[in-house]
This record gives C-alpha cells, sequence and structure tokens, in this order.
C-alpha cells in the first residue's frame, strides 16, 4: 500500500477521533441534540469546504500541467521542424508531471540550440558579406529568417573558408603585381595617369578590390608595362650597339667611351635620351669622315665574307666594295650589305660554325697527313710522334662522323629552305668531295715524285755508283778489309775487268766504261757471298748500300779493288 493511502486512512481516524472527542464534549457540556446537530453540520460543511479547495487547487494544478504539456509540445514540435531534427518522442508510459518536465526540457534545449545556430549563421554572413565585398563576389545564397539545419552551416563554413582562401591568394597575386608595376613605372619614369593606376599604386592594399576583372586588369597592365620596358630595353641595346659600331668604325679613344660608360646599362628614359645624344653625335662624325667609317665597313664586311664562306664571285657581286667615291650612299650601300650579312650570319650561324669546325678539322688532318710522311718525325723526343699517332687516329674517325652530321643538317635547311646551302661558291659536300680528290691526287702526285726520284737515284747509282752512307769519321777509324765481292750466277769476280768502271773513295778520277749501262728496268741479279769465314751482308744493308755497280752480267766493288785500296 502506498503511503499516501495510509495517510488517507490515517486522516479518516484522525477525523473520527475529533468527532468522537466533540460528541464528548457536547455531552460533558449539555449541549442538546439539535444543536449538537448543527455543530456536527457546521464541522462537516467546514471539512467539506476545506476538501473541496484542496481538490479545485490540485485540479487547477493537474489542468494546468496538461496545458504545460500541450504548450510545449508543439513548441517542441515546431522547433523540432526549425532545426531539421526527428519530433521528441517520450519512452515508456510516465504521469503527467514527468512528461510535463521533459517535455519543459527538451524545449529548454531545443530553444538554446536554435539561439546557437542563428548567431552562428548570423556571423557566417557578415564574413561572407565582407569578402564578398573585397572579391566583388555574390552573397552566399542562404534563407537568414529560417533555422539553418548542420549541413547546411556545415557548407556555409566551407564556403567562407574557401573565399578567404581565394582572397590571400589574389591579394598575394595583387602584391606581387603591384610591386612589379611600381618596378615597371620606375624603370620607364611613367606616372600613374588614370584612376585605376591611381587605385593600384597609391591607395592601401587592403581597400583595393580583389575581383577577377580587377585582377586580369592588373595583369593587362603589367603585360603592357612589361612590354613597354622589353621595348626600351630593345632600343636601348641597339642604339648601344650602334655606339660601340661607330666607336669601332671611328677609332674613338678610350677616354671618349669611358666617359658615356655611366649610359651602357640600364635603360631609363634619361638612359635611352643620354644615348641617342651619343649616337647623335657619332652620326655626325661619321658623316664628316666618310672615307674612315666605309673603310672599317669593308675590313668587317670582309670578315663576314669569310664567315660565311662566300666565293670571289660573290664577293664581287657586291659592286660598292671597289668604289672610291666616298659619299652618303656609298656608305648607306654599306649599311645596308653589312645589316643583310649579320643577319644572314646569325640565322645560319649553326651551319657556319659545322662548316668552320670541319675547316679546322680538315686542316689539322692534312697536317698530320704531311707529318706522316716526314722521316724526320720518327726523331722527336718525349713521346710527340705517339699523341701526334693518337690524335691522327681519333681525327680520322671524327671528320666522317662531322661530315655526315653536317650532310643532314644541310638538307634539312636545304629543303626548308628550297635552295642550295653554297660554301666558297658551291655546294659543301661537293667542296668537300673536291677536297679529299684534291687530298687523293696529291698524295698520288707525290707518290710519283718519290718513284721518280727513287727510279733517278737507282739510275745514278748504277751507273755512278752510291755515295756513302755512313759518317767520315767511321770510315776512317775502320781498318782496311779486303773489298767484299758477290757472285752473279756463280760468277766471282775479283779482279779489275775492261768493263769496269771505278769511283774513288777519298777523291779523284772517275774512268768510265765504254760499255753501256742496263737500262733501270732491268732485273737485279740473284748475289751470294762467296767469302769465307765472312758473314753474308744482310739484305737491309744490302739495299741500304748500294755500292756495287752492275756491268754485263758483273760486279765490282766501288770501295775496293783486289790488291790495292782507291
Amino acid at each position: 500500500m502506498r503511503r499516501s493511502e495510509v495517510l488517507a486512512e490515517e486522516s479518516i481516524v484522525c477525523l473520527q477521533k475529533a468527532l468522537n472527542h466533540l460528541r464528548e464534549i457536547w455531552e460533558l457540556i449539555g449541549i442538546p441534540e439539535d444543536q449538537r446537530l448543527q455543530r456536527t453540520e457546521v464541522v462537516k460543511k467546514h471539512i467539506k469546504d476545506l476538501l473541496d479547495m484542496m481538490i479545485a487547487e490540485e485540479e487547477s494544478l493537474k489542468e494546468r500541467l496538461i496545458k504545460s504539456i500541450s504548450i510545449c509540445q508543439k513548441e517542441l514540435n515546431t522547433l523540432c521542424s526549425e532545426l531539421h531534427v526527428e519530433p521528441f518522442q517520450e519512452e515508456g508510459e510516465t504521469t503527467i508531471l514527468q512528461l510535463e518536465k521533459d517535455l519543459r526540457t527538451q524545449v529548454e534545449l531545443m530553444r538554446k540550440q536554435k539561439k546557437e545556430r542563428k548567431q552562428e549563421l548570423k556571423l557566417l554572413q557578415e564574413q561572407d558579406q565582407e569578402l564578398c565585398e573585397i572579391l566583388c563576389m555574390p552573397h552566399y545564397g542562404i534563407d537568414s529568417t529560417s533555422v539553418p539545419s548542420l549541413e547546411e552551416l556545415s557548407q556555409f563554413r566551407q564556403h567562407v573558408a574557401s573565399l578567404r582562401e581565394t582572397k590571400a591568394s589574389r591579394h598575394e597575386e595583387f602584391v606581387n603585381i603591384k610591386r612589379q608595376i611600381i618596378l615597371c613605372m620606375e624603370e620607364l619614369d611613367h606616372t600613374p595617369d588614370t584612376s585605376f593606376e591611381r587605385d593600384v599604386v597609391c591607395e592601401d592594399e587592403d581597400a583595393f578590390c580583389l575581383s577577377l576583372e580587377n585582377i586580369a586588369t592588373l595583369q593587362k597592365l603589367l603585360r603592357q608595362l612589361e612590354m613597354r620596358k622589353s621595348q626600351n630595353e630593345a632600343v636601348c641595346e641597339g642604339l648601344r650597339a650602334q655606339i660601340r659600331e661607330l666607336w669601332d668604325r671611328l677609332q674613338i679613344p678610350e677616354e671618349e667611351r669611358e666617359a658615356v660608360a655611366t649610359v651602357m646599362t640600364g635603360s631609363k628614359a634619361k638612359v635611352r635620351k643620354a644615348l641617342q645624344l651619343e649616337v647623335d653625335r657619332l652620326e655626325e662624325l661619321k658623316t664628316q669622315n666618310m672615307k674612315k667609317v666605309i673603310e672599317a665597313i669593308r675590313v668587317e664586311l670582309a670578315q663576314y665574307w669569310d664567315q660565311c664562306f662566300y666565293s670571289q664571285e660573290q664577293r664581287q657581286a657586291f659592286a660598292p666594295y671597289y668604289a672610291e667615291d666616298y659619299t652618303e650612299n656609298l656608305l648607306q650601300l654599306h649599311d645596308a650589305e653589312i645589316v643583310r650579312l649579320r643577319n644572314y650570319y646569325e640565322v645560319h650561324k649553326e651551319l657556319f660554325e659545322g662548316v668552320q669546325k670541319w675547316e679546322e678539322s680538315w686542316r689539322l688532318f692534312l697536317e698530320f697527313e704531311r707529318k706522316a710522311s716526314d722521316p724526320s718525325r720518327f726523331t722527336n723526343r718525349g713521346g710527340n710522334l705517339l699523341k701526334e699517332e693518337k690524335q691522327r687516329a681519333k681525327l680520322q674517325k671524327t671528320l666522317p662522323k662531322l661530315e655526315e652530321e653536317l650532310k643532314a643538317r644541310i638538307e634539312m635547311w636545304e629543303q626548308e629552305h628550297s635552295k642550295a646551302f653554297v660554301v666558297n661558291g658551291q655546294k659543301f659536300m661537293e667542296y668537300v668531295m673536291e677536297q679529299w680528290e684534291m687530298h687523293r691526287l696529291e698524295k698520288e702526285r707525290a707518290k710519283q715524285e718519290r718513284q721518280l726520284k727513287n727510279k733517278k737515284q737507282t739510275e745514278t747509282e748504277m751507273l755512278y755508283g752510291s755515295a756513302p752512307r755512313t759518317p767520315n769519321k767511321r770510315r776512317g777509324l775502320a781498318p782496311n778489309t779486303p773489298g767484299k765481292v758477290r757472285k752473279l750466277n756463280t760468277t766471282t769476280t775479283s779482279n779489275a775487268t775492261a768493263n769496269s768502271s771505278i769511283r774513288p773513295v777519298f777523291g779523284g778520277t772517275v774512268y768510265r766504261s765504254p760499255v753501256s749501262r742496263l737500262p733501270p728496268s732491268g732485273s737485279k741479279p740473284v748475289t751470294t757471298s762467296t767469302c769465307s769465314g765472312k758473314k753474308t751482308p744482310r739484305a737491309g744493308r744490302h739495299g741500304a748500300n748500294k755500292e756495287n755497280l752492275e756491268l754485263n752480267g758483273s760486279i765490282l766493288s766501288a770501295r775496293t779493288f783486289k790488291g790495292f785500296q782507291i
């Protein structure tokens, strides 16, 4: 049994005791029955009124709780709808009082969430408005009257964060472009003349609108300034090149050149003005020194002719080069020709450098070929011969490769330009083949000359005998030995015959044989030694010391004659 029920029973018992006690008092006093009845009615009425009042109060409380429950449920449903959450559901059966308390607590919680979301939405909207004004972008589309969901708030936060990153990147780009624009303006001595340029250069960086249009306009302005700067630099470089060229042509002393050294760098407006003044001054000097300038240009023309491998016909085609009437017109013709040649050389510089490399390699190759045929190279010291041979072998490998590479490049060039690449008035490969052919003919001629020389020497030796090849001091120290004799067809001669020709060793008369000598083309007989105890002469020594005479199949020593010294 509940305690409230026990208390109710105790209340009834107390009421019964109270009524009994009243009856006892009334009995002792002697109150008549009708008065007792009246008094009991008063007690009953008093107790009933009190209980009715208490019941009414409790009923009122119940009504208030029910009403509060209804109000809370309605508000809670509205908040759940606004906050985009599931409606509140009470778990299990509960009393009116507990239900009202739970609903009221949940409503307070929902109200707090709604307030927080509205505050965050307001803050995000303020940030979005500020960033969009700087970036000149439309505001984020969200209903400010409704309560945003958690997902909507998350997307809004990401959008604001993206705007911050965009602002940072555009601001950095703006600062970099602004710095470059200021440098270009300083270089060009340019002052801002438009409202946009003044906004960029003079206004606060944070106040500049970082819209895509403004950034694009900034980039366009920077490109325009850089183009003007590049053009100004090109003009200044052209003026400097013109000044250097005029200095060289006019042979301006170094002291005068150093006077304008300060304007030989940079491209500001004042530098350009100073360069133009110097050019004007030099042009005036050029007019006054026409002959000297034209002769200087001709020297430069000759250098370009050499670099471009011009033939004599191509050089003679420029008739003003040989004119002696030094006028302004002649100077203009020379200037135009030097500009044409300079451009022609620059366009084909790689090919000309390749041809020049081949020319140098070819000259080195011919030098090695000349040294290879020089007998004196074997007397070298310090390993020079070995180095030359290595270089020569390397050059023999690289020269054909260089020719093939040049051939491919020239063929490609000729296809692109639809004309022949000419070196010294002829096609390069024809020129190369001609050089090889000339080299081959030169080697053939040298070979024929050596053969002719050897043939004449052989004929002379057959007629007069060979000259001694050993030094005289070694001859004088050697003891007198019997002359060596050679056998021809098993016939040995040791005495002088009537058909012999004798050459003195230490001077004297040479006695010519009346018998005609054999022709040089006659075959040489095979000889053997018949001297006992003597070594057979070596073939190399026999070939080197041709001191015997061949006459009618007989051989007579030219150094000794058996029985006496010549």
